[in-house]
C-alpha cells in the first residue's frame, strides 16, 4: 500500500484546509524538502514524525516519508499555533529517547520507539492540546498522524471508506457493501 503526495493532499482536503490544499497543489512540482521549507517546520521534527508514522502505521504502509511531510507541510502552513504545538511535541518525544536511550529518536528501532510511545502511556491518554507530554503528543503527532492516514483514499480503503468526507465518489464509497481495488 503506497501512500502518495495525492493521498496526503486528500487528507488535508478532509481537514478543510482549502488554502494548505491549494499551496500544496502549487507546490507539487518542486520537492518535499521545498515544501518543507516554506511551512517552517524544522526537518528534525519532520523526521521525528515520519518515524512514529511508522510505528502507528500498518506495516504494509509505503511512501510514508513523503506522505507525512507534504500533509504536516500543508497542515501547519497557515496556523502557527499547530507548527508551535507539533514541533515542541516533537522536540519533547526526541528529547525522551536521548533521555532514555541516550540516542535520538529517529535512530531508535520501531520496536524501542512503540515502546517508548507506551511507556509514555501515549496510547491511554486523552488528546490535549496544553496538556502533559502525553496528552500533547497524542493531540499533535499520533492522532494527526492517524487522522491523515485514515482521512487518505489509501489508508481509508482498510477501514472501508475510499474516499474521504467531501471527495467526489465519497457518498458512492459508503453505499458498497465490498471495497474493491481501483487503483
Amino acid at each position: 500500500m503506497d501512500l502518495t503526495r495525492r493521498d496526503a493532499v486528500a487528507a488535508l482536503a478532509a481537514t478543510g484546509g482549502a488554502v494548505a490544499v491549494g499551496r500544496t497543489l502549487l507546490d507539487d512540482d518542486q520537492s518535499a524538502d521545498a515544501t518543507a521549507a516554506d511551512a517552517d517546520v524544522p526537518e528534525d521534527a519532520l523526521a521525528t514524525l515520519v518515524a512514529v508514522a511508522e510505528v502507528v502505521y500498518p506495516d504494509a504502509a509505503t511512501g510514508v516519508d513523503d506522505f507525512v511531510e507534504t500533509y504536516v507541510s500543508g497542515r501547519v502552513a497557515d496556523d502557527d499555533e499547530r507548527r508551535a504545538g507539533v514541533v515542541d511535541a516533537a522536540a519533547e518525544l526526541d528529547a525522551t529517547a536521548r533521555d532514555w536511550f541516550d540516542t535520538p529518536l529517529t535512530e531508535l528501532d520501531p520496536g524501542t520507539l512503540d515502546g517508548m510511545l507506551r511507556d509514555l502511556r501515549v496510547d491511554a491518554s486523552d488528546p490535549d492540546p496544553n496538556g502533559g507530554i502525553p496528552g500533547r503528543v497524542r493531540f499533535y503527532v499520533v492522532n494527526e498522524l492517524l487522522y491523515a492516514f485514515y482521512a487518505s483514499p489509501t489508508g481509508g480503503r482498510l477501514v472501508g471508506i475510499e474516499n474521504p468526507i467531501g471527495h467526489p465518489g465519497g457518498t458512492e464509497s459508503y453505499r458498497r457493501a465490498g471495497m474493491e481495488d481501483h487503483g
